[in-house]
């Protein structure tokens, strides 16, 4: 396996931990997302174990493009379900918590590389709770221009409707994510998985 972590002090504990398990062997690490996918391509790892902030989902898309032998794994620190969704929805297997037990960690890891889904339970249940996406297509896309700090006359501008309609858009938006302005249903949005 490899294990793809920018931290030296987690990356070294995470390669104690798997290397006590008998079944499994690390190959390969990388410390930085530019290093990663060589780093696979080259050792020819079945499973990677991605920091979520290294950043995780954007690894887990190049390894599927550039080495789709190895599933992933992604780790975070901070989980929310948010997180675990976008995971999901791209072409992670697995996502669990740093503070997972090795154990429950290293059985992850078996299932990943056996091509099934691993997930910490608290983490499923959680994504399972969080409210699925009330937001149209085209809200989503407001809300993304938003979230880079866009006024409405920009956000008009570039998806060529007028300004009315966008802050009729982000009036909906805040409505149905229950914000109290922009930036808070950019981050009920982002927190929730929806952007």
């Amino acid at each position: 396996m490899l294990i793809a972590e920018h931290l030296p002090l987690v990356r070294r504990g995470l390669l104690a931990a798997l290397e006590s398990e008998p079944d499994l062997r690390v190959v390969a690490e990388a410390s930085t997302l530019d290093e990663v996918v060589p780093a696979a391509l080259s050792s020819a790892p079945d499973v990677a174990v991605v920091d979520l902030d290294l950043p995780g989902l954007p690894v887990a898309a190049r390894l599927a493009e550039q080495a789709p032998g190895c599933a992933v794994l992604i780790l975070s620190a901070r989980p929310d379900p948010g997180q675990v969704r976008r995971a999901f929805d791209g072409p992670a297997l697995g996502f669990m918590t740093l503070a997972v037990a090795p154990e429950r960690l290293a059985e992850g890891l078996r299932q990943v590389a056996a091509g099934r889904r691993a997930v910490d339970a608290e983490l499923a249940a959680a994504a399972l709770r969080s409210a699925s996406n009330p937001l149209t297509r085209r809200e989503l896309d407001v809300l993304r221009i938003a979230a880079g700090g866009a006024r409405s006359t920009e956000i008009a501008d570039q998806l060529f409707l007028s300004v009315g309609t966008v802050r009729n858009h982000l009036s909906r938006i805040m409505c149905k994510t229950g914000a109290r302005n922009r930036l808070d249903a950019v981050r009920i949005a982002s927190d929730s998985g929806w952007l």
